[in-house]
């Protein structure tokens, strides 16, 4: 079991889930973390990792480090989310095993499941049929990982678990027009459409001098800012998003992932994972998530209705739309003792407002 003084390694503890589980672990009495920037540590160079754990010596391993990103990354770069997902997870899982570290926690993501699993996806739908191309390499880079724990805990009876959160969203979002994930992205494309509209141009500028846009700043020229936003389907009157719209996803607030992450971490063991009747162990993994969906255009409605944009929502049906439907069965999670209680218009509400507070 880990104390509040046992030395604790956050991968990622920058990003999105890692910085919330960090911020949980401090606020449960944790005080002995460790964490490195991307800087100051390369998690696709093995022997820097193996550096790394060679002098700091973590009893427990929080694996939150990804490379991550919306439709759009994960058709255009291909190559770069499974090499450098399967790289980071080898090294650092890899160390870990190597230095004898009492928990391993890995976070993936429910993209593994089959594009047409059954609805609500249960843990043992993993492997039955055909991944959604959009993402594949993303979700076999992160199939692997799981089953590195899995492997690990039953030939060496090592103690890792494999989280699968569904869609998160929260504080210290990506929230970069063209990389970054639907819900950030949909709020700051509506809100700059929203200054757009009432001719904020302070507003706008602010924005963009802190997330500049594809060459574009803070001090570039009105014509260069309009141009540029119109092509990303950002107007005064209009915001056009990719897709139908029809598509249903489930989100979830990145402080409760982190919540139920560090519950995981703390009070669940890799026997609390599968039942002792299977005589095949797999599927050890825990979905986690609220169990509850909403469609991608009531989500941009909410968006819109959040951020008082008065212009209308149009559709690019002509952009994929991903995978139809990623609902989660959470029925494993609630039986390990976890529920989520953040809804999907508080979310919004909280996470428009930090955007606004951090521009």
């Amino acid at each position: 079991m880990l104390d509040t003084s046992s030395k604790i390694y956050v991968a990622g503890h920058r990003g999105l889930v890692g910085s919330a589980i960090w911020k949980n672990l401090q606020q449960r009495g944790y005080f002995n973390l460790i964490g490195r920037s991307h800087k100051e540590l390369d998690l696709l160079d093995a022997a820097a990792v193996k550096h790394f754990f060679d002098e700091q010596q973590p009893e427990a391993v929080v694996l939150a480090a990804a490379h991550v990103g919306g439709i759009m990354a994960n058709l255009q770069y291909r190559a770069d989310f499974i090499y450098q997902n399967l790289q980071i997870q080898q090294n650092v899982i890899g160390e870990s095993f190597r230095h004898g570290i009492k928990k391993l926690l890995f976070l993936g993501s429910t993209c593994i499941y089959p594009r047409e699993a059954p609805q609500p996806m249960k843990e043992e739908t993993l492997l039955t049929s055909s991944l959604e191309y959009t993402n594949e390499p993303y979700a076999i880079a992160k199939i692997a990982g799981l089953k590195l724990c899995e492997s690990f805990n039953l030939q060496y009876g090592t103690n890792y678990i494999a989280v699968m959160p569904t869609n998160l969203y929260g504080p210290n979002d990506n929230f970069h027009l063209e990389n970054s994930h639907v819900l950030p992205a949909m709020i700051r494309k509506i809100h700059l459409a929203k200054c757009l509209n009432e001719n904020n141009w302070e507003a706008i500028r602010k924005d963009i001098a802190l997330r500049p846009v594809g060459g574009i700043n803070g001090d570039s020229s009105q014509a260069d800012i309009l141009n540029k936003l119109a092509v990303l389907g950002i107007t005064p009157q209009t915001v056009t998003l990719w897709g139908s719209g029809k598509p249903l996803r489930e989100f979830l607030w990145s402080e409760e992932m982190a919540d139920a992450s560090v519950h995981v971490l703390l009070h669940v063991d890799f026997k609390d994972t599968y039942s002792s009747e299977n005589k095949e162990i797999r599927n050890c993994h825990i979905n986690v998530g609220t169990g509850k969906e909403v469609s991608i255009k009531e989500l941009a409605e909410k968006i819109k209705k959040e951020v008082s944009f008065k212009g209308e929502l149009h559709w690019d049906a002509s952009k994929p739309d991903g995978t139809p439907r990623k609902l989660t069965d959470v029925t494993k999670l609630h039986k390990l003792g976890w529920h989520h209680k953040v809804e999907i218009d508080e979310g919004i509400h909280r996470l428009y407002k930090w955007y606004l507070e951090n521009e």
